[in-house]
C-alpha cells in the first residue's frame, strides 16, 4: 500500500499550488486521506482531512479558507488546491490514509501527529514559498 504526494513546487507569495495524493495498491474509496506538513525543526502537523466520502472535511486554522481539499475516487486521488500562499506554508507535505474518521491529527484539539500513527507515508512533495 503506497501513497505518492506530488505537485509541489517554488512558488512566491500570493502564488497558487495543487497537490495530489495517488495511491497504489489499493482503493482509496473507504479511506479518510489527511494532508500533513512538516517544515525542518518542527513536528508534523494535519493541515486538511477529508473523510472517505467527502461528506467530512477539516482544516487547520492556517489552512481555512485558502485551502480546499478534494478528492476524486475514480482516479484514486486525493487534491488539495493551496491559494494565497505564505513563506510560513513552506514544508513537506505528505498525505496519510486511515479508515476511520476523524483521522489523528484531524481535529481541533491536537493536529500534531507522530509519524508511528500512520503506515503509508510516502516520500512527501516539497513546497517553498518565497518572499
Amino acid at each position: 500500500l503506497q501513497l505518492q504526494a506530488s505537485g509541489g513546487g517554488l512558488v512566491q507569495t500570493g502564488g497558487s499550488l495543487t497537490l495530489s495524493c495517488a495511491a497504489s495498491g489499493f482503493t482509496l474509496d473507504y479511506h479518510s486521506i489527511g494532508w500533513f506538513r512538516q517544515a525542518p525543526g518542527t513536528e508534523r502537523e494535519a493541515v486538511s482531512c477529508i473523510s472517505s466520502t467527502s461528506g467530512s472535511t477539516f482544516y487547520s486554522d492556517s489552512a481555512k479558507g485558502r485551502f480546499t481539499i478534494s478528492r476524486d475516487n475514480a482516479k484514486n486521488t486525493v487534491y488539495l488546491q493551496m491559494n494565497s500562499l505564505k513563506p510560513e506554508d513552506t514544508a513537506v507535505y505528505y498525505c496519510g490514509a486511515g479508515l476511520a474518521w476523524p483521522l489523528p491529527g484531524c481535529t481541533r484539539s491536537r493536529v500534531i501527529v507522530s509519524t508511528y500513527e500512520y503506515d503509508n507515508w510516502g516520500q512527501g512533495t516539497q513546497v517553498t514559498v518565497s518572499s
